[in-house]
């Protein structure tokens, strides 16, 4: 679809794009026989959602934590900043998983270099891409989301949100595409489940939700929200996607995306917010 890029400034929008394809969700890309303005909801839909500086996002859990993925922060120098609500919250520090795993620059080089992404999505595939931002003061306006602790996440219908890059699932979207758009969202059904991920794939129409819709660019840390009989809980919050199209493009038929899997977990997030051992 395009050539590789030169070693330049370049670089770091490649790198982005292929988040795009196999780290980052993007925003909502939806079906094509499907009206977007269906897909489209006012910010008071889930008021947790958590914008992070510039694109990416996380959810508030606790009235001073936010859980989000690990790679849509660490390519900042600083987050200093997120909003909640429309206002600005200060953040205190961060705290990013020990077993997260940054890919090495020869490797995306390589991969760049052949279009051989077999060995970047291994290591992606096995790292623990999460993270956690304690901000400075607790928020009193808006209700933290509970996260799903059991392992029942097969099968489900999530909720996913998002203001990344969008598309339909004929022409996919452009990595060149904005990555912070309208919010919207959109219905999924969770086909796998293990471990660090649970996963879905984005059906042709006849086989798709009513709302069916996958993830684009800029939406990495967003919710992947479970309805349960008495409260909404988070199950997973999307960390990268595998395109599964010939050419390359993002955002098509047939893309399964992945979130990581917050039940897998919930020691580890209890542990940094209750401060145990």
């Amino acid at each position: 679809m395009m050539a590789p890029p030169k070693k330049s400034g370049l670089l770091r929008l490649w790198f982005l794009a292929l988040l795009a394809i196999s780290f980052s969700a993007s925003a909502i890309v939806i079906r094509d026989d499907v009206d977007d303005s269906k897909y489209r909801v006012p910010s008071s839909e889930f008021s947790a959602l958590v914008d992070m500086p510039g694109e990416g996002h996380g959810v508030l859990i606790a009235p001073q934590w936010v859980v989000t993925a690990a790679h849509a922060v660490t390519w900042q120098s600083e987050i200093a900043q997120v909003t909640i609500a429309g206002v600005p919250r200060d953040v205190e520090r961060l705290v990013i998983h020990p077993g997260y795993k940054k890919p090495p620059q020869n490797l995306l080089d390589q991969a760049l270099a052949t279009w051989d992404w077999t060995l970047f999505r291994v290591l992606l595939s096995s790292s623990d891409d999460i993270a956690l931002l304690k901000l400075a003061q607790p928020v009193a306006d808006v209700s933290p989301v509970a996260i799903n602790k059991s392992d029942d996440e097969f099968g489900q219908i999530i909720k996913v949100i998002g203001k990344g890059a969008t598309g339909n699932g004929v022409t996919g979207y452009e990595f060149s595409s904005s990555h912070r758009t309208e919010l919207r969202r959109a219905y999924n059904k969770v086909t796998s489940a293990d471990g660090r991920w649970l996963c879905y794939m984005f059906d042709k129409p006849s086989d798709a939700l009513l709302l069916e819709g996958g993830s684009g660019s800029g939406d990495s840390g967003g919710p992947a929200l479970l309805q349960t009989e008495k409260e909404l809980l988070l199950a997973g919050v999307t960390s990268w996607s595998d395109p599964q199209s010939i050419d390359r493009t993002p955002g098509r038929y047939g893309q399964i995306t992945c979130n990581v899997r917050l039940s897998h977990y919930k020691d580890w997030i209890e542990n940094i917010i209750f401060k145990r051992p």
